[in-house]
C-alpha cells in the first residue's frame, strides 16, 4: 500500500464530517433503511413526546427520568449513525484526492491532419490526441501508435512510470495520468462524465454500494428478532396489567431497545462500507460490496498467463554458447547487438547481463549503425565502424547469414536451440561476419514471487488453473515454474468460461483474473473478476474489480480482506446477541421488582435500584457502539481456519466476551447512576 494512501482512521477533520452527518441522517427515510435502529429512533420519539406533554401522557413525576431516556436512546442512534458516517468519509476522502487529479487539461487534437488545442473536455468517444513528453493525457483511451513510458502515480499511488505502447495488452491508458518520455497517439474510448476516474469516483463515494447476500440474510435475521422482540414487549403490557403492575411506556422502550440487537444493526452499514475501503486502500477498486463479500468465499482462482502470471513479452533468462566459445564472448557480443534494440527483448538481454553480474565493451558501438529488425530478414544488430557486422534473430536466418559469408555452423548450435524451444523458449542466435558465437534463450518469465503467493493460496483451500493459448509443452514449463496447481493449454476465450462454469456447477465460487480482451467473458462469468489496470478497456469493463497496480497475486489480499469482512460481521454480530444476556438480567428484574419482590433473585450484579439498573443498561447499549467502530472499521485480524474452528472462536471470544463485558460495564456504570440518581 502506497504511503499517501494511508490515512488516519479518526482524523479531526473525519470525526467533525462525521458528527455532522450523524444528526442529517437522523432522516426517518434514511433511518428506515435499518429497520433495527429505525425502532429504535420511533422509541426515541415516543420518549421525547412524553417529556415534552407530560400532562398529556399523565407522566409529570416521570418527567427527568423520561429526558433522561431519551437523551440516551438520541446518543444511541447518533453513535450508529457516526459508525456508517467515518466509514463513508474515508471512502469520500479518497474520492476528494482522486477528484484533484481531475484538472482542466488541454488536448492536442487531430482534426484533418492538424492539431487542434482543446479542453480535455470537448473531447469525445473516438477522437485522435497527441500526447508528448511532460504533457497530460486528457482522457482513458487505447494507444494506436507509438510507445511511451507514462507515470500512473496519480492513480496507482506508485512512483515507477510504466511502458504503454500500441496493439496487444498494454495499450490502455487512463485519463490524468502524464507521459514521462517519447510521444503517443490516442484514440480516445469514453465521453466526458464516464471517464475510469470519474467511476472510480463515484464508487469510492459508495454512491453504488450494494448489500450483499450474506448482509442482507443478516438483515432479515436482525429484522426478524425486531419484529419478535417488539412483539414481546407490546403484549407485554396488557399482561402486567392484568396482574396489576403497572409498566411505564420508557421502561418497556427501554427494554425494547435492550432486547433488539442495536449494536450489531447499528455497526452493519459500516462493517459493509469498511471492507470496500480496505480493498481500495490496497489499491484495488471494487465494483459493489458484493464482490468483496464473495472473494471471502473464493474455492478456484482462474488465471490467465501472458501479463497475468508472466510479463508478457519473452525475456533473455540464459546465455547458452556454442562451437566451442566461451560465455564472456557470448555475452560480449550480444549485449553489443542489443545496445540500441529498444524492444522488450532486446532490452531484456543488457538487464539479464546487469543482473549477472556481467560487462561489455560498449566503445566498440560508438559510430556504429544499427540495424532494425525485419520480418523479411528476421534479424536485427549492428554494423559496427571497423567493418563488422553483429546479428542477433531467428537462427535459421541467422544460419543462413552466416553460411553466406563462407562461416560454419558449429555442430551444437541445431541441439542448444531444440532444447530451448522444448523447454516452452524462443532460442535467439548470435553471429558476427562468419562466426556462430551462441544462442540467446528467451522465455516468457513468471513474475517475482508467484511461487510463494500461490503456496499461500493453496493454503487457504484456493485451487489455482492457469489458462493459456501456449502450446502443452511451454504451458507445462510456465506452470511448474509458477507453481500453479492446473494448468490448460491451448485455450480460447470460451475453453477459460468452460472451465468457470465447471468449476461453478460444483458448487464453487470462482475468481477469474486477466488483462486482455480475450479475457472479458471470463472476468463476467466469475463470482469475482480481477482485471489488471494495464490491460484493455474491454477486460476492466467486464470485471467487478480492478487491480491499479496489475499485480494478479493482489487477490492473495482482496481473498483475505473478503473473509476479514465476513469474520468480522460474523464476530460482532455473535457480540451483540451475547450481551443482551446481560441487560435481561438488569432491566426484567428492575422493571418488575417493586411489584413482585422475588424478582430480586435475578437482580444477580445488585444494581443500585430499577431506575439505576435500566438507564445503565440503557447507556451501556449506547456507549458499546462508538467503542466498537475502530473494530468494525479495521476489521478483526484474518487467520486461515476452518467453519468450525472459526466458529469456536467466535464463541468462545466473542459469545464468551460478549457475555462478561456488559455484566461488568452495567455495574460500573451503575455504581456512578445511582449515586447521580
Amino acid at each position: 500500500m502506497s504511503s499517501n494512501r494511508t490515512k488516519k482512521m479518526l482524523s479531526a477533520d473525519a470525526v467533525k464530517r462525521a458528527l455532522v452527518e450523524s444528526f442529517i441522517k437522523l432522516n426517518p427515510v434514511v433511518m428506515l433503511k435499518n429497520p433495527v435502529m429505525f425502532v429504535v429512533e420511533a422509541g426515541t420519539v415516543i420518549v421525547l413526546l412524553m417529556a415534552v406533554f407530560p400532562n398529556y401522557f399523565d407522566s409529570r413525576e416521570r418527567v427527568g427520568f423520561n429526558v433522561t431516556v431519551f437523551l440516551i436512546l438520541l446518543f444511541t442512534l447518533l453513535f450508529a449513525n457516526f459508525a456508517e458516517a467515518i466509514a463513508e468519509g474515508r471512502g469520500k476522502a479518497q474520492a476528494y484526492s482522486l477528484k484533484k487529479s481531475k484538472q482542466e487539461i488541454t488536448a492536442n487534437k487531430l482534426v484533418g491532419g492538424s492539431i487542434v488545442v482543446v479542453s480535455s473536455t470537448e473531447l469525445r468517444k473516438g477522437d485522435i490526441v497527441m500526447v508528448s513528453q511532460g504533457e497530460m493525457i486528457p482522457g482513458d483511451g487505447e494507444v494506436i501508435e507509438g510507445l511511451a513510458s507514462v507515470d500512473e502515480s496519480a492513480i496507482t499511488g506508485e512512483s515507477a512510470p510504466v511502458i504503454k505502447e500500441a496493439g496487444g495488452d498494454f495499450s490502455s491508458v487512463t485519463g490524468g495520468t502524464r507521459v514521462v518520455s517519447d510521444s503517443i497517439k490516442i484514440r480516445i474510448t469514453s465521453d466526458p462524465g464516464q471517464s475510469f476516474i470519474d467511476r472510480m469516483i463515484a464508487l469510492v463515494e459508495g454512491a453504488k454500494r450494494q448489500k450483499t447476500p450474506n448482509e442482507i440474510a443478516l438483515n432479515t435475521l436482525l429484522t426478524s428478532l425486531t419484529i419478535i422482540f417488539l412483539i414481546v414487549v407490546v403484549t407485554l403490557a396488557p399482561i402486567a396489567n392484568y396482574l396489576d403492575i403497572k409498566l411505564e411506556i420508557p421502561v418497556l422502550i427501554a427494554l425494547l431497545v435492550c432486547l433488539i440487537p442495536t449494536t450489531i444493526g447499528g455497526l452493519l452499514s459500516a462493517i459493509g462500507i469498511a471492507g470496500m475501503d480496505r480493498v481500495t486502500q490496497f489499491n484495488v477498486l471494487a465494483m459493489s460490496g458484493k464482490a468483496v463479500e464473495a472473494a471471502g468465499d473464493i474455492n478456484t482462482m482462474i488465471l490467465d498467463k501472458t501479463g497475468t502470471i508472466t510479463f508478457g513479452n519473452r525475456m533473455a533468462s540464459e546465455l547458452v554458447p556454442v562451437g566451442g566459445d566461451n560465455i564472456e564472448q557470448l555475452s560480449g557480443w550480444a549485449a553489443i547487438s542489443s545496445l540500441k534494440d529498444e524492444t522488450p527483448e532486446g532490452r531484456s538481454v543488457l538487464e539479464w547481463m546487469k543482473k549477472q553480474g556481467m560487462s561489455y565493451d560498449a566503445s566498440l558501438a560508438e559510430g556504429g549503425e544499427f540495424v532494425e529488425f525485419k520480418a523479411e530478414t528476421r534479424m536485427s544488430g549492428m554494423d559496427l565502424k571497423d567493418g563488422r557486422h553483429v546479428r542477433k534473430g531467428a537462427v535459421d536466418a541467422v544460419k543462413k547469414w552466416v553460411a553466406a559469408q563462407g562461416g560454419e555452423i558449429p555442430s551444437d548450435l541445431d541441439q542448444a536451440a531444440k532444447q530451448i524451444a522444448s523447454l516452452g523458449g524462443t532460442p535467439l542466435a548470435v553471429a558476427v561476419d562468419n562466426k556462430m558465437f551462441g544462442v540467446i534463450y528467451l522465455k516468457d518469465t513468471v513474475k517475482p514471487g508467484m511461487k510463494e503467493r500461490f503456496d499461500q493460496l493453496r493454503e487457504m483451500g484456493i485451487k489455482t488453473i492457469m489458462c493459456t493459448g501456449d502450446n502443452p509443452l511451454t504451458a507445462a514449463t510456465i506452470a511448474k515454474e509458477a507453481g500453479v496447481d492446473e494448468f490448460i493449454a491451448e485455450s480460447k476465450p470460451e475453453d477459460k468460461i468452460a472451465v468457470i462454469r465447471k468449476e461453478q456447477a460444483e458448487g464453487k465460487m470462482v475468481a477469474m483474473t486477466g488483462d486482455g480482451t480475450n479475457d472479458a467473458p471470463a472476468l463476467a462469468q466469475a463470482e469475482v473478476g480481477l482485471a489488471m489496470n494495464s490491460g484493455t478497456i474491454a477486460a476492466k469493463e467486464a470485471a467487478n474489480m480492478v487491480d491499479l497496480d496489475s499485480d494478479p497475486s493482489k487477490i492473495i489480499e482482496v481473498v483475505a480482506i473478503g473473509k476479514q469482512l465476513l469474520m468480522t460481521r460474523g464476530a460482532l454480530t455473535t457480540f451483540s446477541i451475547a450481551n443482551d444476556i446481560a441487560k435481561y438480567f438488569a432491566i426484567i428484574p428492575a422493571m418488575f421488582m417493586l411489584a413482585i419482590p422475588e424478582m430480586g433473585v435475578l437482580n444477580i450484579m445488585k444494581l443500585g435500584s430499577p431506575l439505576s439498573a435500566i438507564l445503565s443498561a440503557l447507556i451501556f447499549n449506547a456507549i458499546i457502539i462508538p467503542l466498537l467502530i475502530p473494530l468494525a472499521i479495521k476489521g478483526i485480524t484474518y487467520k486461515p481456519m476452518s467453519g468450525a474452528q472459526l466458529l469456536s472462536r467466535n464463541v468462545f471470544i466473542y459469545g464468551l466476551g460478549g457475555v462478561i463485558v456488559p455484566f461488568i460495564g452495567i455495574k460500573l456504570i451503575d455504581l456512578i447512576v445511582h449515586v447521580w440518581i
